[in-house]
């Protein structure tokens, strides 16, 4: 059993960064790719990027390639999503989530959190 909790969102100017953490409790955490996705008002939650278990490799959403970077560390049970030269459009809850490989396919993720928000003005 993983457990997740984001945080790290807020209120940024286009332009901006922000670096979101999840935290995972458990022993398991290293066992696990983690991914990162979105979801907008009034639309379906979509794929951001994944990290597999040991690092690498990663695979990001072409919406956000050149721009978000995840990582994670093992040592500290967290992984982290720096994102820079945040727009408008990028304006979503953000979630969290583990599972036994890195996809882009939600089904895949067993273990998800309860979601951070970003918002970016124009």
């Amino acid at each position: 059993q993983v457990q997740l909790v984001e945080s790290g969102g807020g209120v940024v100017q286009a332009g901006g960064s922000l670096r979101l953490s999840c935290a995972a409790s458990g022993r398991t955490f290293s066992r696990y790719a983690m991914g990162w996705f979105r979801q907008a008002p009034g639309k379906e939650r979509e794929f951001v990027t994944f990290i597999s278990w040991g690092g690498g490799p990663t695979y990001y959403a072409d919406s956000v390639k050149g721009r978000f970077t995840i990582s994670r560390d093992n040592t500290k049970n967290t992984s982290y999503l720096q994102m820079n030269s945040l727009k408008p459009e990028d304006t979503a809850v953000y979630y969290c989530a583990a599972g036994p490989q890195g996809t882009y396919y939600t089904p895949t993720y067993a273990y998800w959190g309860q979601g951070t928000q970003v918002t970016v003005s124009s």
